[in-house]
């Protein structure tokens, strides 16, 4: 009965392989642009690697719902209650401490508050995270806390988009829902604080996936600057799967005691591997997260758990309803709100949704990760070859935008000579940095030749067009970098 126990914890923990470096939160580390179109749904959805992986974690699901209920599950439950007595005796006190801590450090290095993907000039909101962790010692200040979280939140509304803040609200609203629930009297409600904590970790998680399927050119420069994060898995297989696996292990955190502790063991050994390649930005803005796992793991107050399903065999076959239903809320809703948002609003009431596109507009400029601005996403096929294939196509954006900053800094004379060479050398320049680009690891035979061309002839009429009107000045044809 140990070996078949075993079984379980361990294809939890295989799961760990697909997602590694999805798990460091890309916004923290590379351009992001959520005013960009997302992914079609039925573009994630018709590929197979999406497949291959919920198929492989309602496997597990399935299979740990059948087993809880018989020998080798009562042992795994026996083995975790074992491993984490001394946390679940105190597992207030070490949330609260970690708490504490995360919040101090945030006050420590400044700049940011919440996260470290919300920077702020202001001098107050550092002061207002330490209070916060002051107020955490004593449990009648709690309350006050865990409003002061949810203010912080909305105060970050004036400078960043709604939609980029949803990624913080489940969370946000789990830590001061267990602030708030932990200062209470001994009760019902105090009871379920846990509880609480767990499902906005998991909303969190699987709100956050989303990102994968909609945008996952995001990561291409991540897996760029660090290809052995994707264990030589194609770009594409690798981003959907760890997708499904953030969604799904978030999706069990929901689901009976054992599915939901086996879940949060994966996906502290997830979040946790990820420390190590992205450094302390990574570990602080984590912290959090990391320690509600453990707590969840050690599964104090389990009668008190909000669970969405019974304990019964009914668990079992209510898997792959409950699988289906969230995801499709999830992406329906994550579609449907940016849509609105994006496409719909208009107005003052559009403005207040999203001052940190309006603010980047403004400026002549584009939000952070407009890199990606206007472009179409990549999402890959199954023979696309990950890192070197993600760098070119970026090299490829960053040709595009370095045209139209330089186009969009002329200043017409007047002189039509002039001005068209003016116009016209940054666009052919792109032309050709953009072919060399793909020259330097593209094997299209075709598409080579056409490249070979455009550089000898866009280079040819470069020169011809310069020679024609006389060298045009840095004033108004800035010198081109190159890649």
């Amino acid at each position: 009965m140990n070996a078949q126990a075993s079984r379980t914890p361990l294809l939890a923990l295989g799961l760990s392989t697909i997602a590694t470096a999805a798990w460091a939160h890309v916004k923290w580390f590379e351009e992001y642009e959520v005013s960009a179109d997302p992914v079609p749904i039925t573009t994630t959805l018709a590929l197979p690697a999406f497949w291959f992986a919920i198929a492989l974690v309602t496997f597990f699901f399935l299979t740990a719902t059948v087993l809880e209920r018989r020998a080798p599950g009562q042992t795994a439950t026996s083995m975790l209650d074992d491993g984490t007595r001394l946390l679940r005796d105190h597992a207030d006190a070490f949330m609260i401490a970690v708490m504490a801590a995360f919040f101090v450090a945030l006050f420590a290095v400044g700049g940011s508050y919440l996260t470290p993907d919300l920077k702020t000039e202001s001098e107050l909101l550092p002061w207002a995270q330490l209070l916060i962790g002051i107020l955490l010692i004593w449990r009648r200040t709690r309350p006050v806390a865990a409003v002061m979280i949810v203010l912080l939140w909305a105060v970050a509304l004036a400078n960043y988009d709604l939609f980029h803040l949803y990624d913080y609200l489940a969370l946000g609203l789990g830590l001061a829902g267990y602030l708030f629930l932990s200062g209470l009297k001994d009760g019902k409600w105090h009871d379920r604080r846990f509880a609480v904590l767990r499902w906005g970790i998991a909303l969190a998680l699987m709100w956050s996936s989303m990102e994968k399927f909609m945008y996952p050119q995001w990561f291409m420069p991540l897996l760029e600057e660090k290809p052995f994060l994707a264990f030589g898995i194609p770009f594409e297989p690798y981003t959907t799967m760890a997708g499904v696996a953030e969604f799904t292990l978030g999706f069990g955190l929901l689901w009976t005691s054992l599915v939901r502790r086996l879940s949060a063991v994966a996906l502290f050994a997830l979040m946790f591997s990820a420390v190590y390649p992205f450094g302390r930005i990574d570990m602080i803005g984590h912290a959090t997260i990391l320690a509600g796992l453990l707590v969840a793991i050690a599964d104090p107050m389990r009668h008190h758990a909000l669970e969405v399903t019974p304990r019964d065999h009914r668990a079992t076959w209510l898997v792959p309803v409950g699988l289906v239903i969230a995801l499709a809320v999830t992406m329906l809703s994550y579609a449907g709100q940016h849509y609105v948002i994006y496409r719909v609003l208009e107005g003052p009431f559009a403005a207040l949704l999203r001052p940190e596109s309006r603010e980047a507009v403004t400026q002549g400029g584009v939000a952070p990760g407009g890199f990606w601005r206007g472009n179409e996403h990549y999402h890959g096929d199954e023979s696309s070859t990950a890192a070197p294939e993600a760098g070119a196509s970026a090299a490829m954006m960053q040709s595009m935008d370095r045209m139209h900053v330089e186009m969009n800094g002329l200043q017409v004379t007047g002189d039509l000579d002039r001005d068209f060479v003016a116009l016209m050398v940054p666009h052919h320049q792109s032309g050709v940095d953009m072919a060399r680009v793909y020259l330097e690891s593209g094997t299209d035979p075709e598409l080579r030749r056409l490249a070979e061309q455009i550089v000898s002839s866009q280079e040819a009429e470069i020169g011809h067009m310069k020679a024609e009107v006389g060298e045009v000045s840095s004033a108004t044809a800035p010198a081109h970098a190159g890649h």
